[in-house]
């Protein structure tokens, strides 16, 4: 449990932070504000403005019209086509950068990445194991520079 008398701001926003990709992380779901409220031991309220502060921070990215979580990059709250497979669970990231990603994030050394092709949306396939690229289809292409993902992070 926090101590909410000094946990509004860094504190509490540290401590989300850390339980959502923690979670994320481990069970390859993305939990909400409610469940991030039981497991701290916080008002629901005060999650939702760390979550928003995180937010802006570009820490993590809220739906826009509920205000839920829709992806703590690299990974998504719900199911997409970048699915990856790893550890025995199965994540989702928002695009082929976020599920490479989480690759990395969880240091997987086997995994399987499996990706929608850009132009012809055949399901494509990418496989580590030991650690090393094992298996690849297609290229991936980034339609948007980088620099230029926060513009529109749903479309990028």
């Amino acid at each position: 449990m926090i101590d909410e008398s000094t946990s509004i701001g860094g504190t509490l926003d540290h401590a989300v932070r850390v339980h959502v990709f923690g979670r994320a992380a481990a069970t390859g779901s993305v939990p909400q504000a409610r469940q991030i409220a039981d497991a701290l031991g916080v008002a629901a309220a005060d999650v939702r403005g760390a979550l928003e502060r995180l937010a802006a921070g570009k820490a993590l990215i809220l739906a826009p019209n509920n205000g839920d979580i829709w992806a703590a990059n690299p990974f998504c709250a719900v199911p997409s086509g970048f699915r990856v497979e790893a550890n025995g669970t199965r994540y989702w990231g928002i695009c082929i950068w976020d599920a490479l990603g989480i690759v990395a994030a969880i240091q997987a050394t086997d995994a399987t990445v499996r990706a929608p092709c850009g132009a012809c949306g055949d399901v494509l396939e990418l496989e580590f194991r030991d650690g090393a690229l094992t298996r690849s289809e297609g290229m991936i292409h980034f339609a948007v520079p980088a620099r230029h993902w926060w513009e529109n992070i749903g479309f990028a």
